[in-house]
């Protein structure tokens, strides 16, 4: 048997379909992933959620559940809104995360 040539096809300055392709550094409309998690952060920045997890450290009384829940509903905003193609340049916007 003759050994076969490989070939690589050149798709979007990528090497393969699974590879993800880089962003463009000029178009300002699209949206990283991190610039949602950021978000997501500063929203439980806003529940004071670090005070609320000290505060359990320190004296075994567990973060109350209205603010467990508000992070899960954030972190599950998040992840929808990560998985959408292309992320709104709105992401920030009330619309897209629970109300406080």
């Amino acid at each position: 048997m003759e050994p076969q040539e490989m070939r690589f096809a050149v798709i979007g300055n990528t090497r393969e379909w699974s590879e993800p392709a880089p962003p463009s550094r000029g178009d300002p409309q699209v949206v990283d992933i991190s610039a949602v998690e950021n978000e997501a952060r500063r929203r439980k920045g806003l529940l004071r959620l670090d005070e609320w997890q000290l505060r359990q450290y320190v004296t075994d009384r567990p973060v109350p559940e209205h603010v467990m829940q508000m992070c899960t509903q954030i972190d599950l905003a998040a992840a929808a809104l990560a998985r959408l193609t292309p992320i709104p340049r709105d992401y920030a916007d009330d619309l897209y995360w629970p109300c406080m």
